[in-house]
């Protein structure tokens, strides 16, 4: 879920880049061009943050391994 919010706000963040690049005006302010971009770097530090723990976690149920 965080992961998938991350990609949409990034494509907003893109789009809105493409346009002024464009020559249109964007539809967001440098601030709020910079909240959409900080928003989208939050939700993807979650989203690795949460696939790591489940990683962290399933490997402490596997137990030990033994090595030969």
């Amino acid at each position: 879920m965080f992961l998938m919010t991350a990609v949409f706000l990034f494509a907003l963040f893109a789009l809105n880049v493409a346009t002024g690049s464009y020559g249109a005006a964007p539809f967001l302010g440098d601030v709020g061009e910079m909240l959409l971009l900080f928003a989208a770097s939050i939700a993807f530090v979650a989203a690795v943050l949460k696939r790591e723990a489940e990683s962290k976690k399933d490997q402490e149920n596997e137990g030990p391994r033994e090595e030969k």
